[in-house]
């Protein structure tokens, strides 16, 4: 990941618009935009403003690096790993974005999915509607190996589930933990920014329809010690 992509995903993850993060900087909007956009990169001083502001080095600013792009073998993670991430997949797939049945409720109102494999659970809960918070977690042997927490709402009548099933379906196998970083049908558009890897990982995602954003969320996890 990039500079332009994490400062997209820090301003996200923190609901700030470019003219808030311009303004908190002392710069313009129109800076901002290029700087997110990869067309320019700021000075040292705004370097060292945005690590203040976003409470992040300058290092991990400045630095590139695939984060999650990383390829999944028993070469570049450890074999664990690699089965966690595919148990991950499986079960996203077989479960609500997958349309798969509702389990029992463990909290008033809540809804449950539950997908075993063997000696792995997981277990996706999750409260609302239009606005919502949940958490996906894995036992393995009954021990929990990984979890991850999420909230989001839905801004516009034109936001479509089916379509975020579908995105969420498409995820890629070595970050499972929402959706790919784009996925289009028609007039709907799903973007996912993600930072980190298993170990540790926060994103945000949003639909857009026509342009207009009609969805988001933010999420934030990884493994369990």
């Amino acid at each position: 990941m990039n500079f332009a992509a994490k400062l997209t995903m820090l301003r996200k993850s923190r609901g700030y618009s470019q003219e808030l993060v311009a303004e908190k900087l002392n710069v313009t909007r129109q800076a901002v935009s290029k700087w997110e956009r990869g067309q320019s990169e700021p000075e040292i001083t705004s370097l060292l403003a945005i690590s203040r502001l976003f409470q992040v080095t300058a290092d991990y600013l400045i630095r590139e690096d695939t984060d999650c792009l990383r390829k999944v073998d028993g070469k570049t993670e450890p074999p664990q790993d690699a089965a966690l991430l595919g148990f991950l997949a499986r079960a996203s797939r077989e479960t609500y974005a997958g349309y798969g049945e509702e389990a029992t409720p463990s909290r008033p109102a809540s809804h449950d999915y539950h997908y075993r494999e063997g000696e792995w659970l997981y277990v996706d809960t999750w409260l609302g509607g239009s606005s919502f918070a949940g958490e996906e977690a894995v036992w393995q042997a009954g021990k929990a190996v990984y979890a991850m927490n999420y909230c989001g709402r839905v801004l516009h009548e034109d936001f479509s589930g089916d379509f975020l099933k579908a995105a969420l379906r498409a995820a890629p196998e070595n970050a499972p933990f929402r959706g790919p970083a784009r996925y289009e049908d028609g007039l709907n558009r799903y973007e996912c920014t993600l930072s980190g890897t298993l170990d540790w990982f926060q994103g945000y995602e949003e639909i857009l329809f026509d342009g207009e954003k009609v969805y988001e969320c933010y999420f934030h996890g990884g493994k369990l010690g």
